[in-house]
């Protein structure tokens, strides 16, 4: 066995590893493939050895190979091999691999189902964490379904590297098996307030990409992420919550109410730009939302609009881009407050960067009005004559029609100035949009009646001078104006003035040089023409005239009849022998001039483009119904049909690439190299192409600009755009002038009757078209119906995620559970560990569990007969029966025994939810600290507290006494009655509960005796008679040396109070954290001004050293009072006191780790008594838990077990007993100075009860 040993060692020696590897193929260069094919021999021969090492060595090298592109798929075994290692360098190279070169089709991948599970219960945690980065990678619906419950039970688990990774790949999990969506979300849910930040970022990361596909089914979690939102430091996961409210808030607008305070003063107070951005579009997003229920918010648009200002000036193209696109979510419902801005949006036209100039172009887009329309296309025409590059210049012509065209021609006053603008637009050469400088000649010709004499004056003289034109006749290219002027001067050619001159432009030589599709444009107008020209020219006495154009048809057709398109000789034909028979009887003297104008009588108008979809199918009428009988089965199905035509060549077969010699690929690129060369839309590398053009010689250099053509590049007898221009701005002037003096002769008319009027300023509204514009609309048929919608992606897969998340689980819901699986994952009390997993294993049970088991069947046996007899007592009030049986249901749900069957956790019934989410939002908006202080225990309850009285910790009448809103009567009134009835029902249920045992800080709703006294979490920092100040301090779970200080400004007077400024004297050990270059002595600005009877609240950052010792700081608030005639400065001087509990921050430990905590050995004990102390016993343990930042762990009797750790990781642990009229508390901590000063803390608590 050693000699086995020596001689593997031995033969690695020789092994290559990666780096022989890649040094080999960079030594060959000349023959890669051929080395590559050697190395995969060598590999082959490496994988078939029973060295693990050697098999590893032999997949690391594969898997490089895959990354250059070569199927290494017939080693998936050895891949699956490798991963199974015991050793974690070989099992990482195999799970890397499987990374990179597993997918959905891979045969192995069934294989690797007990293996990866094998893993994920591993005791190391990187083999853990490596088995989930993997499975992320090749995760396959079948693989998700058997492993989902292993992730789950890792997103308890106590190291925060597992959690973090278990909670990412759980959203992959979602895609490929959405049924684990709801069993797995409560627990989800929870890690949104996990003690790791980066545990709650990966939380947010997921919830937040499953709510941007379906966000109705999250629209519950908002008061949750409001409070994330306002408590939160950091700037990714505030970007994902803002984006998440941006998609929550049209689905609920009373969302928006609340969130545009706290989007306003982040968009104040930060200065990074992601942020800056998110914020900025979620506001424009809120105020949609709100904009037909809400006032007027020009505060916030124009906020907005400044900071989006400072992005575009940046000299960052990336915020300036950024500062375009959201300016555009702007304009489309405050169109006024970006106008203002048209000279910045202008000088992004002249950025270096094509991407910032194309943002520009959109935003010019929706500037546009009808006093600026013909200023603004002045100089997007002039960026077309400079722009560089086809592709921008492009655009520049599309935008410039799109602007135009907008709204049914909304902002055109004057069409011969845009018909002139759309033939200066035919000057392009090498232009893609030809089709489209067409389609709008061709529109405006046909709606605009008015302007049917320019337009046909204007595409005749384009008709003469198509020479100009067919440069490049390539299809979409600017010949395609061509067609359009064919076409009007046919159809509209009463309006011609020489329509003889025009024919025989359209009949010349060169138009056989046209794609097929405009030369039977021509032909068939020509045709059009011919007749107009009769009836002219039979009008007068010289008959020889019409002879003399049927002779010209009869010439110049037959060119048209040996076209190689089939349309072009179809038209040609027909037309040719219709002239002839023409001329035959001209020869008799008759007059055909009546008859041929009949062929073409009639007006067209334009169809809508969705007429064909629209037209509705007649009666009877069966679409999938066979026409012809269906081809029987035993019809072979190896036939194949005929080609008719042509012989089909078979769909989806790869072209086989030949081999090209060297010399073939030489003579390639030289004729490209000619191409190109030759080519003078081809844009050359040279940077500065004008001095290349004076420098070089060869005819292919001679720049454009100085050629001497015979024919003048412009075409002649067109009007410009400019004289367009000057002569809008005349007229406009002279209407009003004429206006003025028309309303001083009304003034002089109305002067002896004492009235005055005012003459108005020109609107949009008051400029009139320079002539009468009769637009013709669309036609439809008749009975249209709508058009379908267009269906969405069938194949996607967040469609099956669309799931209602409120409903209560079901049994068939749940995840299915391994009955071999014992192992639970230990729980500390730093980790945010839930009480059980999804699935429990059932134990063995034990005479004690039997026993347990017995007396709570027992309970619940009792309950359900008085609940029975106290149904019966109140059958009059159903609400209260109501309410009973959800109080009992969620009494029966917290009863938690060791040896009970496997249950899950029910989420709250959807009622219950959807009732928290409408509380939460009509209630008035509170600060957010406020909100952290009614709401600060975590989703298990740690305080000991249910949900129903951790409401009433923060009472109405408190809320309306910081926030000076009021709540109607009728509101008041329902909260006592909901209280009245709560209170009746604990009273009935709170004797035979008084030794439930409860776990993780979670109370039974029976044991309440009666509602808990109202407590608040501010405390009154400062007051005069101009503002008071309550403030509260929390410790921040980002950073161990950091609280967060929240203070409500309130405003007690009629005046706006505004330059608030707050500062602090630092100590050695507690100093407020300012901007960057600021001295200890610098205030920091209030982010915000206070109108009269408002409040608001601002946070500000301390860092501490140490957290043993309370203390006290002095500071000064100095603010300004503004009244109607006067300013007067103020200061108000305040003691911020650091209390120890301001350190602690409330935690969920359980049981186990409670017990292995207290046994370690390393807590420092102390004591406290408390003498006199008469209120019930669980009011007294929600007071510890409210004040103190404790949660219960355990409770049994008039004993209870307790639990908080500080920022900077110290446990305290209490043990409350209570006898008659006495309260002792037993404490341990490993800092004894912390624990002195923390029990203190209690007893002056409870001294002023």
């Amino acid at each position: 066995m050693a000699l086995k040993i020596v001689k593997g060692s031995i033969d690695r020696m020789f092994d290559k590893n990666l780096q022989d590897l890649v040094r080999g193929i960079r030594n060959h260069k000349d023959d890669e493939a051929k080395y590559i094919s050697t190395c995969i021999d060598e590999i082959k021969q490496e994988l078939k050895q029973d060295n693990i090492a050697v098999k590893a060595n032999a997949v690391c090298k594969l898997t490089y190979l895959q990354m250059l592109g070569y199927d290494v798929s017939w080693a998936a075994f050895n891949i699956v091999e490798v991963m199974s290692s015991s050793k974690f360098t070989f099992k990482r190279i195999g799970y890397l691999a499987a990374s990179q070169c597993f997918h959905e089709g891979t045969d192995v991948i069934m294989l690797t189902t007990n293996q990866i599970r094998k893993d994920l219960s591993s005791p190391n945690q990187y083999d853990t964490g490596v088995a989930l980065t993997g499975l992320s990678c090749f995760v396959t619906p079948d693989l998700a379904r058997d492993l989902a419950n292993d992730i789950m039970t890792l997103m308890s688990h106590t190291k925060p590297y597992i959690r973090k990774k278990a909670v990412l790949i759980m959203y992959k999990v979602f895609l490929k098996y959405p049924e684990s969506l709801r069993p797995a979300f409560p627990r989800l849910k929870e890690k949104l307030e996990d003690p790791d930040p980066g545990v709650q970022s990966a939380a947010v990361n997921v919830i937040c990409e499953l709510a941007r596909r379906n966000p109705k089914n999250y629209l519950s979690l908002a008061p949750l992420f409001f409070k994330l939102m306002t408590s939160s430091t950091n700037n990714w996961v505030l970007i994902k919550i803002i984006k998440l409210f941006g998609a929550l808030t049209p689905l609920e607008p009373r969302l928006g109410k609340k969130l545009i305070e706290p989007l306003t003063n982040l968009i104040h107070s930060t200065s990074a730009m992601s942020l800056l951005y998110e914020c900025v579009n979620t506001v424009i997003a809120v105020l949609i939302s709100l904009s037909s229920g809400m006032p007027n918010h020009s505060a916030s648009i124009q906020l907005c609009v400044q900071k989006l200002r400072i992005l575009i000036e940046d000299s960052d193209q990336n915020l300036k881009y950024l500062g375009l696109l959201a300016m555009s979510k702007i304009l489309k419902t405050h169109p006024k407050s970006v106008q203002s801005h048209k000279d910045l949006i202008l000088q992004c036209l002249d950025d270096k960067d094509e991407s910032i100039r194309l943002r520009a172009l959109d935003l010019l887009y929706g500037m546009v009005s009808k006093k600026n329309l013909m200023e603004i296309v002045k100089k997007l025409m002039l960026h077309v004559d400079k722009a560089e590059g086809t592709t921008y210049r492009d655009e520049l012509l599309t935008k410039i029609i799109d602007i135009c065209s907008q709204s049914n021609y909304q902002y055109i006053t004057n069409f011969e100035w845009y018909i002139s603008i759309l033939v200066e637009l035919t000057r392009l050469e090498g232009t893609r949009h030809g089709h489209l400088i067409a389609s709008q000649m061709l529109d405006v010709a046909i709606r605009v009646k008015a302007i049917r004499g320019f337009a046909v004056a204007q595409m005749a003289t384009l008709l003469d001078n198509a020479h100009l034109l067919t440069g490049n006749t390539q299809r979409n290219g600017i010949c395609e104006v061509l067609y359009a002027a064919a076409w009007i001067c046919g159809e509209f050619s009463e309006h011609l003035e020489d329509p003889r001159q025009t024919l025989e432009a359209m009949l010349r030589p060169k138009v056989a040089t046209l794609p097929g599709h405009i030369q039977a444009v021509y032909v068939q107008n020509a045709a059009k023409l011919f007749a107009t020209v009769l009836v002219s020219q039979e009008s007068t006495p010289d008959t020889q005239a019409a002879q003399e154009t049927s002779q010209l048809m009869i010439e110049r057709l037959p060119l048209f009849v040996q076209s190689a398109n089939l349309e072009v000789q179809e038209r040609a034909s027909c037309i040719l022998q219709l002239v002839k028979y023409i001329q035959k009887l001209q020869q008799k003297d008759v007059e055909v001039a009546e008859e041929v104008t009949a062929l073409f009588a009639g007006e067209l108008n334009p169809v809508a483009p969705k007429a064909q979809k629209k037209v509705p199918i007649p009666e009877g009428l069966d679409l999938d119904a066979w026409i012809n009988e269906p081809p029987s089965e035993s019809e072979s199905e190896d036939e194949k049909p005929k080609a008719v035509f042509a012989k089909e060549e078979p769909k989806h077969t790869r072209t086989r690439h030949t081999e090209v010699d060297e010399k073939e690929l030489a003579r390639r690129r030289e004729a490209r190299k000619q191409e190109q060369a030759n080519n003078p839309f081809y844009i050359k590398a040279s940077p500065s192409s004008q001095k290349v053009y004076q420098d070089a010689p060869g005819v292919e250099h001679i720049p454009v600009v100085q050629i001497d053509l015979s024919v003048p590049l412009k075409v002649p007898g067109m009007p410009m755009s400019d004289q367009y221009l000057k002569m809008e701005e005349e007229r406009r002037q002279k209407e009003k002038e004429d206006k003025k003096k028309k309303e001083k002769k009304k003034k002089r008319e109305k002067r002896g009757r004492g009235k005055h009027v005012d003459s108005a300023h020109e609107s949009e509204e008051d400029i009139t078209p320079a002539h009468h514009v009769d637009i013709v609309t669309e036609e439809m048929p008749e009975n249209a119906l709508p058009s379908d919608e267009d269906d969405k992606d069938p194949n996607d897969p967040h469609k099956a995620l669309d799931i209602d998340l409120d409903r209560p689980l079901t049994d068939s819901e749940k995840l299915p559970a391994r009955t071999h699986r014992s192992a639970e994952v230990l729980k500390s009390p730093g980790g945010d560990a839930d009480e059980e997993s999804i699935i429990v294993e059932p134990k063995k049970k034990t005479r004690k569990d039997k026993k347990e088991k017995k007396k709570v069947k027992d309970k619940e046996r009792l309950r359900s007969s008085e609940d029975k007899k106290h149904k019966k007592k109140h059958k009059h009030d159903p609400e209260e029966e109501e309410e009973e049986e959800v109080n009992v249901q969620e009494a029966v749900t917290l009863v938690k025994t060791e040896d009970s069957e496997p249950t899950e956790a029910l989420p709250p019934p959807a009622p219950t939810e959807a009732s928290d989410l409408d509380f939460w939002l009509t209630s008035d908006p509170a600060p957010s600290g406020a909100q952290e202080a009614a709401a600060v225990t975590t989703p298990e309850e740690p305080t000991g507290v249910e949900p129903t009285e951790v409401k009433d910790l923060m009472p109405e009448e408190e809320m309306k006494s910081k926030h000076k809103k009021k709540k109607t009567k009728k509101e008041k009134d329902d909260v006592e009655k909901k209280k009245k009835k709560k209170k009746r029902h604990h009273h009935h249920h709170s004797d035979r509960e008084e030794t439930e045992s409860i776990q993780n800080g979670t109370m039974e709703e029976e044991e309440e005796e009666e509602p808990l006294p109202p407590m608040s979490n501010y405390d009154l920092l400062a007051e005069n008679s101009f503002i008071k100040m309550v403030y509260d301090i929390q410790g921040n779970l980002q950073d161990g040396s950091q609280v967060v200080v929240s203070i409500i400004f309130q405003n007690k007077t009629s005046n706006f109070l505004k330059s608030m400024e707050f500062n602090v004297l630092d100590s050695l050990n507690s100093k407020l954290q300012r901007p960057e270059g600021s001295t200890p002595h610098d205030s920091l600005t209030v982010p915000f001004q206070l109108p009269p009877g408002v409040s608001n609240e601002a946070r500000f950052v301390f860092s501490v050293q140490s957290i043993v010792m309370p203390q006290k700081l002095k500071g000064t608030l100095t603010f300004i009072v503004k009244s109607d005639d006067s300013s007067t400065h103020e200061k108000l001087d305040f003691k911020l006191h650091f209390t120890c509990t301001s350190y602690l921050i409330t935690t969920p430990c359980y049981s186990d780790a409670y017990a292995k905590l207290l046994e370690s050995g390393e807590l420092k004990s102390s004591s406290l008594k408390l003498e006199g102390v008469t209120m019930p016993f669980h009011h007294l343990l929600a007071r510890i838990c409210f004040h103190h930042h404790f949660s219960v762990v355990e409770r049994i009797d008039s004993c209870a077990s307790m639990y908080s750790r500080s920022i900077q990781g110290h446990h305290v642990c209490l043990l409350v007993k209570t006898a008659a009229e006495t309260v002792s508390i037993d404490a341990k901590c490993d800092e004894v100075g912390l624990l002195d000063n923390v029990l203190d803390e209690i007893k002056q608590t409870f001294s002023q009860c």
